[in-house]
This record gives structure tokens, sequence and C-alpha cells, in this order.
């Protein structure tokens, strides 16, 4: 959690790369947002108008007397209504596409930029310090390697307006159902952070056999450097090497990842009950036809809707708490200051 105060900086560089691309990726999202609900509730509507016309005693026995009633006119609109709703939503999701992924490229040029920038500034000494070379390693690959931070930032927040709008057609129907989902999906989230929280420690106290492991590569397989190790027959340590601290990033990553497949089907499965639990009650008041055959296929798909919105939200929530872990290591680095200032008059 205290990761998270890295957030608002970010966003600041993010808005500071391009003011254009943000607003208005931010724009079509809250509009893309609101589509998933809107098509649900107009399905509802066609269905409920299908049972509807179904049941009536006026129904025809061709399409052009169906035509010609004036019965179909309700359906017609409300088909071409989902329709429109539909390439709406197709269209968008390009745009957003498209634009996150101009700002990504963007947001890495400057942040490489202001990288190299500060870097200049810094003491020569520093330089020759193997703590400051693992922060500059660090702040490297987190310059280049966040830009899916972005990306999933305007996701998170794109989910919340979403859940927000299936919550409030819940409320109307069933209110109790929303505060039992979540309860049922906190354990999940909470052994995804755990997890996350693992992985970065494991990935920081390996900085300097990370940048070993590069150095010990680019030494084998390189034109600067093949007389050197033919003449001294270095080939076989050097494959050794790599071979040792390779294997043993591969098994520690290794266990974090089989722990948290295993832990996180398990607690993945309790979501799913909860779904079940209550889909097996709104199925129970359709039943006693305190809802509509509509009302069911609302809620059942708005609830199902929701239970994967809420998962993916704190199973987001999760990753950008882990994501800022690493941001940590970009502003951390920012914060060195030189110990020789050049002189205002020199």
């Amino acid at each position: 959690m205290g990761a998270l105060r890295n957030l608002p900086p970010f966003l600041k560089l993010v808005w500071r790369t391009s003011p254009a691309l943000t607003l208005s990726q931010s724009l079509l999202r809250i509009v893309r947002a609101l589509l998933p609900v809107a098509t649900l509730y107009v399905g509802k509507l066609i269905i409920d108008e299908v049972v509807l016309l179904a049941k009536s005693p006026l129904a025809a026995e061709d399409l052009r007397q169906w035509i010609a009633s004036g019965m179909l006119d309700r359906i017609g609109w409300l088909l071409v209504l989902e329709f429109g709703l539909a390439v709406l939503s197709d269209v968008l999701g390009r745009a957003v596409s498209l634009l996150d992924s101009l700002l990504s490229e963007q947001f890495s040029n400057e942040t490489s930029l202001r990288l190299m920038e500060h870097a200049a500034t810094l003491d020569l000494e520093d330089f020759e310090d193997s703590e400051l070379q693992d922060r500059l390693e660090r702040a490297r690959r987190q310059a280049a390697g966040r830009t899916s931070l972005i990306g999933q930032l305007f996701s998170q927040a794109q989910d919340v307006v979403t859940v927000a709008s299936f919550a409030a057609g819940l409320l109307v129907y069933a209110p109790w159902l929303i505060a039992f989902l979540a309860v049922a999906l906190l354990p999940a989230f909470i052994g995804e952070a755990h997890f996350n929280a693992q992985s970065y420690a494991l990935n920081y106290a390996r900085t300097p056999e990370r940048r070993e492991l590069d150095y010990v590569r680019q030494t084998g397989a390189s034109a600067e450097t093949a007389k050197e190790v033919k003449i001294f027959g270095l080939n076989a340590f050097l494959i050794e090497r790599y071979r040792t601290l390779s294997t043993s990033f591969a098994e520690a990553n290794r266990r974090i990842a089989l722990r948290r497949a295993g832990w996180g089907s398990l607690l993945s499965a309790i979501g799913t009950v909860a779904y079940y639990v209550a889909y097996a009650y709104i199925v129970w008041r359709t039943l006693h036809r305190e809802f509509s055959i509509g009302d069911l296929t609302f809620l059942a798909g708005s609830f199902r809707r929701l239970r994967n919105l809420l998962e993916n939200l704190l199973m987001g929530f999760s990753q950008v708490a882990g994501q800022a872990l690493y941001i940590d290591d970009l502003f951390s680095f920012f914060e060195i200051q030189p110990e020789i200032v050049p002189h205002a008059n020199p």
C-alpha cells in the first residue's frame, strides 16, 4: 500500500508527457465504460418485448402481417439501438488502444531523456559506486518497462466506472448481493498482493546478480571481447557462470509462480461459489414471478459481469501496487543529488 504514493507523481509525468493524449484517452474510456450496462439493459428490454409479443393474442402469422400491424416497431428500434452500441464500443476500443500506444511510446522516450539528463548531473565518483550502479540499472529498466502501467491505470479507472454502473442496476433489485460478492473476492485480492510483494522483493535483492548476468552474457558473445575470450579460453567459465546464475533466477521465480498459481486457483474458486449462490437466488425470485425473464437476464448478466469486473479490479489494483513498487526505483534515482555543484558564476 505504501508503494501507491508513487502513483501521483507518475501520473504527473504522464500528464506532462502529453496533456492532449491523456485527456482524450480519459474521456473516451469514460464513454466506453458506460456501454456494457447500457447494452445489457437494452437486451433486457428486447427479451421482455419478445415475451410480451409471444403471449399477445394479436400475434400475426407471417412477417408482413407483423410489420403491417406495427407490433414490431418497438423491438426493431431496440435492435437498432443495441447494434449501434456494439459498433460504438468497437470503435471506441480501437481508438483507446491507438491513444494508449502513442502515449506509452512518448512517455518512454521522455522518461529515458530525463534519466539521461539527471545522470549527467551526478558526480563522476558516483559511477564507480556499485550501489549507485544497481540503482541506475533498476531505474533504466523502469524507464522503459513501466509503460504498460499507463494503460493499466486508465483501464482500472474505466472498470471503476463500469462497476459503478452495474452496481447501480443491482441496487434496485438486490443490494445485498454486491456486498456479498465484494467480501467473497477479498481473499483472492489479498493473495495476489502478497505474491506481488514477494516478486518485487526477489527482483530487488537480485539486482547485483542480474547485472552480473547481463555482463557475462555480453562478455561471452560480443565482438569487443571475442579475442580475449578465445585467447584465455574463457568460454567454458562464462557459460557455466551464466548457467548457474540463470538457473538460480529461474528456480526462485518458479517457486513463487507455483505458490501463486495454487493459492490463486483456490481463492478464485470462492468468487465462483459466490456467483452461483447469487445466481440461484435470482432464479428463485424469477420462479416466484418477482422478476421478469428480462430482469433475470439483466441481473444474471450484470452479476456475472460485476463479479468478473470486481475480480479484475482487485487483481489489477494488486498489480498496479506491484508495479508502483518498481516505479520507486525510478523516482529514488531522481532523488540522488550531486555533491559537487557548479558555481553560479564559475
